[in-house]
């Protein structure tokens, strides 16, 4: 038995990533997020949201070293 899910629907990959669907749908759009459709559904694999996130830009440490 799995213990991770394989694919998310566009809700739960939005709360996972802290994004909203709107955002979301705006990745997708520019190829930047790989979505699938399940008949009338949009599913998000797992390997493909985690791979979406981990091609955000990194964000520089401030000069002062805090945030």
């Amino acid at each position: 038995m799995l213990d991770q899910p394989l694919a998310y629907s566009l809700d739960k990959a939005a709360q996972l990533s802290g994004r909203s669907r709107r955002q979301l749908y705006r990745h997708i759009e520019s190829g930047a997020l790989i979505a699938r459709k399940d008949g009338f559904r949009t599913i998000v694999l797992a390997d493909d949201l985690r791979a979406w996130l981990d091609a955000l830009p990194r964000l520089k440490p401030s000069a002062g070293g805090q945030q």
